[in-house]
């Protein structure tokens, strides 16, 4: 049944994707890589790189990196900070760029467990140093999550996921984008995880990225100092 189950979802995902050059949707690219110092300290760096159709034009990456530290078993803070790059549309890194951007950005993130459900709410407060001054953002995320698969090793190898996410400002008109992700991810090993997902933005007269619907493909790594810190 629960082959029959992935069998389904991978289809349904190719299938929204096989006509992405008619549908303009872009691509979402993701490589993330953790090491994991103990159980509460750990750093992280992550690129991404995105495009407004299929595999063309591309139009923005990102790099970043930062600290996370676990308070307790249900919260954990981080603190990132980044370059975001945001070129003009019709073609593959068009100049002059829309957007030029360093970030710093500090979070928090609750957990917490209904039975093999998982609940995560993000706040990350976000300092911008932009192409067009100075601007804070505010960010809000719920997000959901339910393992299952064969056991191996105390983790389960799959994962579906859906998150939805807000932006908001101090300055009129305050709203600025509500982000939808759909996500099945297929944990290799212990350290290695692939992820294939749609998302969904809308925008509201911003020009850091622009782009609605995106095929998400993502790879991460977690490296432990401690193999008794290992799941």
């Amino acid at each position: 049944m629960r082959s029959y189950f992935i069998f389904v979802l991978i289809f349904g995902l190719w299938s929204n994707f096989t006509d992405a050059q008619n549908r303009n949707i872009g691509s979402w690219n993701i490589i993330n890589l953790k090491y994991s110092q103990t159980e509460k300290l750990s750093f992280f760096a992550e690129a991404q790189l995105r495009s407004l159709k299929f595999y063309t034009n591309y139009h923005y990456y990102e790099y970043k990196g930062g600290v996370n530290y676990r308070l307790y078993k249900n919260a954990a803070l981080t603190l990132g900070a980044g370059s975001y790059q945001t070129y003009k549309e019709g073609g593959n890194f068009i100049s002059p760029k829309n957007n030029d951007e360093f970030r710093i950005w500090p979070q928090i993130v609750l957990f917490q467990s209904i039975g093999l459900l998982k609940i995560e709410q993000r706040y990350r407060a976000e300092l911008r140093w932009t192409s067009n001054g100075y601007w804070n953002r505010f960010r809000y995320r719920l997000g959901v999550s339910y393992p299952f698969g064969k056991e191996r090793k105390a983790y389960k190898p799959f994962q579906l996921s859906a998150s939805n996410e807000l932006f908001f400002t101090n300055n009129e008109p305050y709203f600025e984008r509500n982000r939808l992700h759909l996500a099945f991810q297929y944990k290799v090993s212990q350290f290695a995880s692939f992820q294939m997902g749609y998302l969904h933005q809308f925008d509201y007269k911003i020009n850091d990225e622009t782009g609605r619907d995106f095929l998400v493909v993502g790879f991460s790594y977690e490296i432990f100092r401690n193999t008794a810190l290992q799941p």
